[in-house]
């Protein structure tokens, strides 16, 4: 093992260290040793995962599944694993592809379909690039996109997407770069740069072209990224069951100086600093009864309401609510759901309907990439005045933006784990009679 348990210090790197020397490519004899033995190692040490089975040869050399079926297969995992943790995605693959076992398949899905079926892994803007994909290819009756230049054309496929199904689909020899890559390239050469910059990724991409394995892109491609998700990793990389330790550089040095450490490679890079902020989100009841001691969950429905198609969580069903840029308490919070009822539904107490309750549910935190939001929750129960049909006929009010459900069918759709994390509060708020901020309420009904 590397020196890697150090107590932890500015990182320490040689002003003539700081890659100088980028742009300088493996020697002939280190690329073929790195090939070899990479995999070598792969062969004897890759994990099995659903989507490896696809591009498995037969003795005869034939490959067992068609080449599109393969690339399919190849594509989905590799958009389901950015941000996603391998385990995650593991179930998450095998029920997509049981679903859509074909692009075919996938191309007469619809958003709402995908959507349900990604609810749980974040990123929502990948399920839609993935079915805006699929229905272009078949759209155009072409075949599937075997080059990287013509992946790039596909809706969410980047560089390194596109170099991942060339490589291992189609037996392209391109490259891959990718965070772990990035991380193995980056200690093999030493290359403190940040690896951020615009001109160090492409000297990253310059190296993991020179290495690809002409005769097994896929595969060597595949050992790069396995190398580092298992060994070569950010904060404890095993340096002694390393297959290429020989041809590191970060080890080398750190052997060779003290103040260096394997992990200094590749430089940290602080992260963009998370905004807060604040949501107010009403779970909206609409009851048959006006009674509040007779609510049951045959004789009410539940309020979704369709985001837009474009932005944070574009397409998805959420309850009603209202992002704020700064804290609000609870009169200004139920002041602005109001407003958003009454502008969005025509629900307008007294008026067209009555309100049988209205309590604090709680309030939790979520965190999203890039934000950190606040969200209050409260439960709304309401009788209309005139019926449902009356309330939501209105020329105005377009349909396909929201839906009234039983709370079984809430409990069935595939919502996002926010949205998902609401109901739940709400639905143990009935059964216990308690906010979860902990204030006294008197006991209700069960709904669930």
């Amino acid at each position: 093992m590397a020196k890697t348990n150090k107590t932890k210090r500015p990182q320490l790197i040689k002003q003539e260290e700081q890659i100088g020397d980028i742009e300088d490519l493996f020697s002939e004899e280190d690329t073929h040793k790195i090939r070899a033995s990479l995999l070598e190692w792969y062969d004897e040490n890759q994990r099995d995962l659903p989507w490896r089975t696809s591009t498995k040869k037969s003795e005869n050399g034939e490959n067992v599944q068609e080449e599109e079926k393969r690339a399919y297969g190849v594509w989905v995992s590799e958009v389901m694993l950015q941000q996603t943790r391998v385990q995650t995605v593991i179930d998450y693959y095998n029920r997509w592809m049981l679903k859509w076992p074909t692009l075919q398949h996938l191309s007469q899905a619809s958003l709402e379909e995908v959507n349900e079926m990604w609810a749980g892994l974040g990123y929502y803007r990948r399920a839609r690039f993935l079915l805006e994909g699929a229905k272009m290819i078949v759209a155009e009756g072409s075949e599937f996109p075997n080059t990287v230049f013509a992946l790039r054309k596909v809706p969410g496929i980047g560089d390194y997407t596109a170099g991942a199904i060339a490589s291992i689909a189609f037996k392209q020899v391109v490259p891959v770069v990718d965070g772990n890559v990035v991380r193995v390239l980056a200690r093999l050469k030493a290359i403190s740069a940040n690896p951020k910059d615009k001109t160090t990724v492409k000297n990253f991409w310059k190296l993991a072209a020179q290495l690809v394995d002409p005769s097994r892109p896929g595969d060597f491609n595949q050992s790069l990224m396995e190398l580092g998700a298992t060994l070569c990793t950010p904060l404890n990389p095993n340096c002694t069951s390393c297959p290429v330790s020989s041809q590191c550089r970060a080890l080398h040095n750190s052997r060779n100086d003290e103040s260096v450490m394997v992990m200094d490679y590749p430089m940290k890079v602080v992260k963009a600093k998370q905004r807060n902020d604040f949501s107010t989100v009403s779970v909206v009841e609409i009851s048959r009864s006006q009674d509040r001691l007779q609510q049951t969950k045959s004789n009410s429905r539940v309020l979704l309401v369709k985001r837009p198609d474009e932005g944070l969580l574009a397409g998805l069903w959420e309850f009603p609510c209202v992002t704020l840029d700064e804290e609000a308490d609870l009169s200004m919070r139920r002041k602005l759901i109001d407003q958003l009822l009454k502008k969005s539904f025509k629900l307008n107490p007294p008026k067209n309907c009555n309100v049988i309750s209205r309590e604090l549910v709680g309030e939790f935190v979520h965190v999203f990439s890039h934000i950190r939001r606040k969200i209050y929750v409260e439960l709304l129960v309401l009788h209309l005045k005139g019926g449902k049909h009356v309330l939501f006929e209105e020329d105005d009010i377009n349909a396909t933006d929201w839906k009234l459900l039983d709370c079984e069918a809430v409990s069935r759709m595939g919502l996002t784990s926010s949205v998902r994390k609401v109901y739940s509060m709400v639905q143990k708020f009935k059964q216990d009679g308690t906010s979860n901020n902990s204030v006294p309420l008197r006991k209700r009904p069960k709904c669930s």
